[in-house]
Order: C-alpha cells, then sequence, then structure tokens
C-alpha cells in the first residue's frame, strides 16, 4: 500500500478541480488532498483514481465521484471532534474524509463483503476515530447517539425517522434525496428546539 509523489501530485490537481468547482470549506480540500483514493479503488482501477468521477467498487458498489464526497463533506459543516453517523461506508473512502477533518466517525454498512474490506483497510492505514458496524444503516446507532452530524451516502427515496431522532439538536444531516435515477442532495437542519 503504497503512497507515492506520483499520487500525491495526482491529489493536489485533484484538489484543485474540485475547488474550481465551487468546493471551497479548506478543511475539505485538505482532506481530500491528504485522502489517498486510489487505496481505495480495485487495482484494475488505480490509474483513474484520481479523476473526478465515480468508478465500481465491490459487490455492484461505486466510489463516489470525489465532488460528491466534497460537497457532501462540505454540506456536513464538520468540526473537530464531531460525533458522524455515516449509513453506507462503501469502500470507506468517504469515511476517510470525514475522519481526516477531524470527525469521530461511526459507520454502517449493510454489503457484509464492504464492511469487511473497508474495516480492514482503514484500520491498516490508521484511522483510529472509526468505528465499524455491521447491518441496517436505516435504523441508526441508538447506543451511541444522538450524533452532531448524519451523511447517508446513497440515494434514499425519504429520510428515516430514526434517524432524524438521532441528530443532535443544531444538527445536520445530508442525504442524496430520490431514486436510482435522479437524487437531489439535500441537507437538513435540526432546530435547537428539536424541530
Amino acid at each position: 500500500m503504497e503512497d507515492t509523489y506520483l499520487h500525491k501530485g495526482l491529489r493536489k490537481k485533484l484538489v484543485e478541480e474540485v475547488a474550481g468547482k465551487g468546493i471551497n470549506d479548506q478543511t475539505v480540500l485538505d482532506a481530500i488532498g491528504r485522502g489517498p483514493r486510489h487505496l481505495f479503488m480495485d487495482s484494475g482501477f488505480i490509474r483513474f483514481a484520481y479523476r473526478d468521477q465515480a468508478f465500481p467498487i465491490r459487490a455492484g458498489q461505486t466510489i463516489s465521484q470525489p465532488y460528491t464526497v466534497a460537497f457532501q463533506s462540505q454540506l456536513l459543516d464538520v468540526k473537530p471532534m464531531s460525533l458522524v453517523l455515516e449509513i453506507g461506508t462503501g469502500s470507506g473512502y468517504q469515511a476517510a474524509v470525514l475522519a481526516e477533518m477531524g470527525a469521530r466517525v461511526y459507520t454502517v454498512e449493510r454489503q457484509r463483503e464492504l464492511f469487511l474490506n473497508a474495516q480492514s483497510l482503514l484500520n491498516s492505514l490508521g484511522y483510529n476515530r472509526i468505528r465499524f458496524f455491521y447491518g441496517d444503516g436505516y435504523a441508526g446507532l441508538p447506543t451511541y447517539g444522538p450524533f452532531d452530524r448524519i451523511l447517508i451516502t446513497a440515494a434514499a427515496p425519504v429520510i428515516p425517522e430514526a434517524l432524524i431522532s438521532l441528530l443532535k439538536p443544531g444538527g445536520r444531516l445530508v442525504v442524496p434525496l430520490g431514486n436510482s435515477d435522479t437524487q437531489v442532495m439535500t441537507l437538513l437542519e435540526k432546530l435547537p428546539d428539536g424541530e
């Protein structure tokens, strides 16, 4: 698992590209610049790792486009030591970016193959502030909540009430709301009074 000067140079170009598309949160840009995306992809796609596009991973899923990861992360407005619940670990790349931003990440994955692979990879890379859970993320993790931030990484037709109830007052939830054809990136903010 090498992270060479070539990879670092490609990441720098990727950061410039997503910044050019409107990502202006320096914490997000720095996290994208540190995240070794090539390590989260199957070896056949490694040469494409720093292109701003999604690519297939295991279990019929994809690693999100870097701009999408950056946009979701910017909407979340993560603060150092924020408690973040991620629904859909996938490759683990988004969790790594959140951890690079200083978050304590609790991530849930329903595909066993992805769960095991992401857990092994992120642990080997030293991401110690990420806790992994296998199961239905829409039920949330009530034992560990409430959370400052919640991110649903894949399209959802509705925002599950169980997740809204796990969001702290003043918290933020980000989800691509819609179906597999069309989604709208949606930000839900819980007001101090719980609305």
